[in-house]
């Protein structure tokens, strides 16, 4: 079995990957109450980089770990049911967060509220795809596998959350969610909360297809023919183009050029054109 993608080419992405993490961050808030002069704004910008790759490597160390536990009876014994999933587990410990950046759901004690999330609690997803089995629960070997071995490493991911609460309280931010996604499509997060029943895919998304693939140019050749409208075929290439589009990431750069009698470049752009939200949603319509 192939390793899961945070073990593949270890140190090649991760700077990429903790700058889309800066990029989340509203720096602003904490260069300006916790540093004075410019120079104490770019030694604490510095140390806050470093602590965040830090952090990427030691979560990147924990999985490559317990990954060397998958195949132990002791891993798949005690897996069973102590796992929490996204569309059936009622979390111990939920609380309703606080503020309104999150959607409105309904909390374990029946109050609306932004969110429902359990500090203490990982929760595992799989794609609706692969739920073949009763209550939804996956049949392939390879994903329960997956599903029993991340498990261990729960102890150093509640570790980790309270480390960063402590950390980023400093500065008036709450601690962000960590999570790590194998690549049969197995998903797990803390904190756990409930959310897209089955809905999420981490194959499908820019920070996964980023770090098992690197920074890319893509051109999509489509054929728009007229052929095309037999059997609903020009609706799974557009189905099949938007999928491809959505894992794009800012380190990419991407061009569509469609053909019937003749070619031509989507959106009249002659070029290889940055992968961002904004050029996405402008392809995707």
């Amino acid at each position: 079995m192939s390793a899961p993608v945070l073990s593949a080419r270890k140190s090649r992405f991760y700077p990429t990957a903790v700058l889309l993490i800066v990029f989340a961050i509203d720096f602003s808030t904490f260069l300006c109450s916790a540093a004075d002069t410019d120079k104490e704004k770019e030694i604490a910008f510095q140390a806050i980089l470093q602590r965040m790759e830090q952090k990427v490597l030691a979560l990147r160390d924990e999985f490559e770990r317990v990954y060397q536990f998958r195949c132990d009876t002791n891993t798949l014994d005690q897996c069973g049911r102590n796992n929490y999933n996204d569309c059936y587990s009622s979390y111990p410990d939920a609380e309703c967060a606080a503020g309104d950046e999150y959607f409105e759901i309904k909390c374990e004690n029946g109050e609306t509220c932004p969110a429902s999330w359990d500090i203490k609690r990982t929760k595992v997803t799989i794609p609706d795809s692969l739920a073949l089995g009763p209550d939804g629960n996956p049949t392939d070997p390879e994903i329960i596998e997956s599903v029993c071995y991340t498990r261990l490493s729960d102890p150093f991911l509640l570790d980790n959350y309270e480390d960063d609460e402590n950390f980023w309280s400093q500065y008036g931010l709450p601690a962000s969610w960590t999570y790590f996604g194998a690549h049969n499509g197995m998903f797990r997060m803390l904190p756990a909360s409930r959310e897209e029943c089955y809905g999420y895919d981490p194959r499908r998304r820019p920070w996964f297809v980023a770090a098992s693939s690197g920074p890319k140019d893509l051109v999509l050749v489509l054929d728009t023919s007229g052929s095309m409208n037999d059997y609903g075929r020009l609706d799974l290439l557009k189905e099949a183009a938007i999928t491809v589009i959505e894992t794009l990431s800012v380190a990419d750069k991407v061009a569509i050029v469609t053909f019937s009698t003749d070619a031509s470049v989507l959106n009249g752009q002659n070029m290889l054109i940055r992968a961002t939200k904004e050029t996405k949603e402008k392809l995707i319509d």
